[in-house]
Order: C-alpha cells, then structure tokens, then sequence
C-alpha cells in the first residue's frame, strides 16, 4: 500500500529536487564552453578518416593523416578569426544578423575554396624558402608540419586574445621558421620577407586612407546636403557601380584564376562594363527606393544595406578562392612529396585537400567566429552602413593596387586598416568641429582635454593589441615552427 509523503516529507523532496535542478543547470553552465572545441576536436578526426579513405592507410602515409588533422585544425581557426574581417563590419552596422553573416560566410568562403580557388599553390609561401636548400624530402616534410602545426596555434593564441591576425602571414612565418631550423638561414628568400615586412605597414594604411577618403566623400556630397535623398539618389547609384565595377576586377583577378588567367588591365576593363551596368540598374531602384523618405541621415543609411550585404558576400567568395589555398600549403606540399618522394616550388592541390580547408573554414566560423566578428564589427570603433561600405571597398580596391605593385599584402591588415582609417577620420572630423565651437563660445564655455580624450572614437585598448598582434605574428610563428621542427626531428630521428 502507497501512502502519500507528510507535509514535512513533501518540503524535503522540493529541496532535493531543487538541488538536483541547480546541479543540472551548473552542468549545463560548465560543459557549454566545451561544446566547440569538442565539434571541432570531431572534425579534425574526420579528417583523418578522409584522408585515410583517399590516400590509404599504410604506415608510410601515417605523417599524410596526421597532416590532414593538423590541416583541420588551421582551417577551423581561419573560420574563427580570418572571416570575422569580411563580415564583421555589416554585423556591427546592423545590416546583417549574426546569424545571417555565419550563414553567408560559411556558404561563400566554401563556395570561392571550392568552385575558384587556386589549383596551385606556392607550398613555400610565395617563395620565402627554397626546397633546394632541404637534403632530404623527408626533412622537408617535417618542416611543413611544423609550420602548418605553429601556424594554426598561432592563429588560435591570436583568436584567443581577440586580435585578428593574418592567417596567411602566419603560415609565412611558420614555413620560415622551419625553414631555418633545418637549412639555416641562406635557405629565406631574405628580399621576399623584406616586401612582406613592408606590406604590414602598407596595406593597412593604404586601407585606411581610402576608406576615410571615401567617408569624407560621402559626408561632403550626401549627409551635409540640406536635401540628402536628393543628393543621395545622384551618388548612392555612383558608389553602387563603383562598388560593382571594384569587386568585378578584384574577383576577376584574384578569385577565377582556377578557370581563367587574368591580367590586371583586363580585370579592370571587365570592372568598368560591370560597373556601369549596375549604375544603370541602380539608379531607378535607389530612386524609387528614396520616395518617401524623410530628409535625414538615418534614412540615407539604409540605402547603403543591402549593397555592404552584396560586398560581404563579395568579400568571403574572394577570401575563400584566394587565402584558403595559402593555408592549406603546406598540408598540398607534404601529401605531394609523401605521394612523389620529392618536393616542388609549386604543386597541385588535391580536391579533398581543399574540401577539408572549405568544411573546417565553416565549422570554425560557425563554432568560434562570433566573438571575432563582434569585436571586428562593434569594438573597435561604431560602424554604420555607410562606414561599413567604406570599409568593404576601400579592402576591395586595396588589394588590387596591391596587385598592380606586386605587394604580398594581408586582406585581415586591409581590411582591420579600413576600419581604424574611418574611426580615425571621425575623430580628426570632430575634433574639428569641436575647435570650431570653442572659437564661437570663446571662453564661456571650453571643452576640457580630459572630456575630449573621453570622446575618442577608436579604442586604443583595442587598437595596441591589434598592432602588436600584427608585428609579432611572423616571428611568432617563426620560432614556435622551429621549435616544433626540431621535436618532430628528434622524436623521429
């Protein structure tokens, strides 16, 4: 016989019952960290089995499956930190959603990895190390692990302090460091890192003195107009086309070399037709668009929405036909030379190769990307849909004059560069206006220099780790790489 609990047995079995909900809930709270790294700890074995299935599993190709995992692991790290650079900036202006910037990423860099990206990749990274200098292919597959192995944990460490880094000059470093250890230092193309070295000032001032340039315009030819719909629907279509005719020429010569080879004269003539096809479609919708709008800033905004989603979009198909083969590199050069047993300046890459790169860029953006693109998008200065769109073409147009001097530039250094050439444009703009108040209050009423440091627009915290991040990537790497060298060396030795 079932007798029902007394009233005192009833308060204890609320309490128990209440614990165990507070255990359970501290549970959840704790193992929610460990969801990613465990789905991204699942892919890398994944990629494993892959490259087991595809090359085979005799001992020989034991060092191919360990570099396929490795492999795995850059590629979720470039979808955590490298991406963020593309679709940050549309998130922080609220053009796009979290969610909808993650789905758009994910679907682009696999699509450009996948449809466009290179078929050969310089596995020494653009010539920083010649294979001459290696006695052995052996020596020089274990000098492109340890650059793929300190390069993807140093884009981790990087993604960790929330400091995007490039991805690519990552790899540069780990491949020089190795490099070195094995063969010495006459085995670094010395001219080569000098021009790389160089681009890490270059790029992200170039970036930021056009996207400031194209702010300044914008504010000069739109937002100071005493009619802005007016002056917006004579220009929105003008930098619309521009935008088009810019990302034309930018994928033409960066993300098709799969299909064509294109020079950049060509890509430019194919920018210019494009271009000016989108401006003619334009100009009727952003008129039609702009009827009924009321005259101020707020409404000449949303025009520019859906043209930084398109550049977004843009963005990431280019990121992914272009830089996913530079990661992938040294994971092409060591299945090349364990197949062949020799090693190239330049080689093949395999499509399961670039399937692993695609998938893992994914994964990692989806499981790690958001606090990277949050802090891309929102932290480092206040970006809006007409800021962002400076930031997304000044990154377009850089890299092709990059192309044009032969520069080896960073699209993390151009864009990151966008963003701080606009903040920091804002806060020369209205630094000056504000010497213009204190000259027309005289001196009722001054604005101390303490309130004025308050109002910076550009987050210096923000702002020095990036830098700093930026300078000590490639030696970063370099030393980790000759560091894991010298172990896999030994451990094999």
């Amino acid at each position: 016989m079932v007798t029902e609990p007394k009233g005192s047995q009833w308060k204890t079995l609320d309490t128990d019952l209440n614990r165990i909900s507070q255990v359970e809930l501290a549970t959840a709270y704790v193992s929610r960290p460990l969801v990613g790294p465990g789905i991204a700890l699942a892919f890398m074995v994944l990629a494993g089995v892959f490259a087991a299935l595809f090359f085979g599993q005799a001992p020989g190709n034991f060092v191919v499956i360990a570099a396929a995992v490795f492999g795995a692991y850059m590629a979720v790290n470039i979808g955590a930190n490298d991406v963020a650079n593309n679709m940050g900036p549309a998130v922080g202006a609220n053009a796009l959603t979290m969610g909808g910037a993650i789905l758009i990423a994910a679907l682009c860099e696999s699509a450009g990895a996948l449809l466009a990206g290179g078929d050969v990749v310089s596995t020494i990274s653009k010539g920083i190390i010649d294979p001459a200098s290696f006695a052995e292919t052996q020596v020089f597959i274990w000098a492109m692990m340890a650059a793929l192995i300190s390069s993807a944990l140093w884009v981790n460490l990087a993604t960790w302090f929330g400091a995007p880094v490039s991805t690519t000059h990552s790899v540069v470093g780990g491949v020089m460091g190795a490099g070195i250890a094995a063969a010495g230092l006459t085995a670094v193309n010395w001219p080569s890192m000098g021009m790389i070295a160089a681009s890490w000032v270059i790029s992200p001032v170039l970036g930021g003195v056009i996207a400031a340039a194209f702010l300044a315009f914008i504010k000069a030819r739109i937002i100071y107009r005493e009619d802005k719909i007016a002056a917006a629907r004579t220009w929105v279509p003008v930098l619309v086309g521009i935008m088009a005719g810019v990302f034309a020429s930018y994928l033409a010569l960066k993300g098709l070399k799969r299909i064509i080879k294109i020079d950049i004269m060509t890509s430019l003539l194919i920018g210019a037709a494009i271009g000016a096809t989108v401006y003619a479609i334009s100009a009727p919708v952003i008129r039609r668009a702009s009827i009924g709008m009321e005259n101020r800033n707020k409404s000449v905004k949303t025009l520019f929405s859906l043209p930084l989603v398109l550049s977004a979009a843009l963005l990431s198909f280019a990121h992914g036909a272009n830089d996913v083969a530079n990661a992938v590199g040294p994971l092409a050069a060591i299945v090349h030379a364990t197949e062949f047993g020799g090693f190239e300046a330049k080689v093949a890459i395999p499509t399961w190769v670039m399937v692993i790169g695609a998938f893992g860029i994914s994964f990692g953006l989806f499981l790690f990307g958001p606090k990277l693109i949050r802090m891309v998008g929102s932290q480092i200065t206040k970006l809006n849909p007409m800021r962002a769109y400076c930031v997304s073409l000044s990154a377009a147009i850089t890299v092709i004059i990059a192309s044009w001097l032969g520069l080896p530039v960073s699209s993390t250094h151009i864009a990151i560069g966008g963003i701080f050439g606009v903040g920091f444009y804002r806060e020369w703009h209205m630094e000056r206006r504000l010497r213009r108040l204190d000259v027309e209050i005289s001196k009722v009423k001054p604005i101390a220099k303490e309130e004025r440091r308050r109002r910076k627009l550009v987050r210096r915290s923000h702002f020095m780790t990036i830098i700093a991040a930026w300078v000590i990537t490639v030696p970063a790497a370099a030393i980790l790489s000759a560091i894991v060298f010298l172990i896999l060396n030994t451990l094999v030795g």
